[in-house]
């Protein structure tokens, strides 16, 4: 019984990705690893089929690391030299893609052998900075050009081919596809605004529209729950930004650190959301409601769901 106590007592101080944090309260942060773990530029995230979470940054730059189901956490993979990571994104369960921001890559990284090749490389990028992606695997990359405050949306299709979709935004920044696969939503950090989109067959998007323009604070990764509700990380506020479908703010949720970088969902069911922290270089998470798309996707490529 002491030992039961015991590691229920680690749960609840460190917050594991299963389990105990699902009897959390909704909209409250917790931390899921201490500080320092990864460095003073935590980002990713992105969580697997078996609960694993990933971000970059593990100990130091050029690396992704992962946190287990039970809270404890590892080195996963050193990146190729000169290599960088910023945002991750899950694909087919055993693949994740990594937008390589020093290279202008988009690495694939093998889960279950740890192989990394180099899936899409375009010298034009910026710097790749966060990705989309859809269930057929069509990826979305924001490439911002933070010196002049400007920058641009691309879409990398499975062949590993690039479109430029806008030239000329602002900071882009968060980028996500909604769950239903017909709407992208990429925000200009400097800017403030989160713009949305149609998706049109080609994968090709039109009818761009402002969803939110925030007054203060800017923004970074963001992703959709299968409602459609948009999270959107508020930099230097320490928030994380819920927003409707039609773009009215539902809540925000207060962090312990101040500069969220990005979210991913995960947990038993799909409902704790976890955010990567760059001041604290740790990982908080809070629950809530609704499942997160994402969850959703895995769901989808292991056969549990219909298209």
């Amino acid at each position: 019984m002491k030992n039961v106590v015991y590691v229920i007592a680690i749960g609840l101080l460190f917050g594991n990705l299963s389990g105990v944090s699902a009897q959390r309260p909704f909209y409250e942060s917790f931390d899921v690893t201490p500080d320092s773990v990864f460095m003073t530029w935590a980002e990713g995230p992105a969580v697997d089929t078996d609960g694993v979470l990933y971000a970059v940054n593990y100990g130091h730059k050029g690396t992704i690391g992962l946190v287990k189901p039970d809270g404890t956490h590892e080195l996963f993979v050193n990146l190729p030299e000169g290599s960088v990571g910023n945002g991750i994104r899950l694909w087919k369960n055993k693949t994740l893609f990594v937008a390589d921001y020093t290279n202008h890559n988009i690495l694939q990284i093998n889960i279950p052998d740890k192989t990394i090749s180099v899936f899409a490389h375009n010298d034009q990028m910026n710097q790749p900075n966060d990705l989309a992606i859809t269930s057929e695997g069509v990826i979305y990359a924001s490439d911002p050009d933070w010196e002049n405050s400007t920058g641009n949306l691309w879409m990398i299709d499975q062949e590993g081919n690039f479109t430029l979709l806008e030239s000329g935004m602002g900071t882009t920044n968060g980028v996500e596809v909604s769950p239903d696969e017909k709407h992208l939503y990429v925000n200009e950090s400097n800017q403030r605004n989160v713009w949305v989109y149609d998706i049109s067959e080609d994968g090709t998007v039109a009818n761009k529209r402002l969803l939110k323009k925030f007054e203060d604070y800017g923004m970074d990764g963001m992703r959709c729950d299968i409602e459609g509700n948009l999270y959107v990380t508020r930099m230097s506020k320490g928030t994380v930004a819920v927003l409707s479908p039609e773009g009215k703010l539902i809540r925000e949720v207060v962090l312990k650190g101040d500069k969220p970088t990005n979210v991913a969902f995960g947990g038993e069911d799909g409902k704790t959301v976890y955010v990567t922290v760059a001041d604290r270089g740790a990982i908080e998470a809070f629950r809530t409601e609704i499942p997160g798309r994402s969850f959703s996707l895995i769901k989808l490529w292991n056969g549990e769901l219909d298209r």
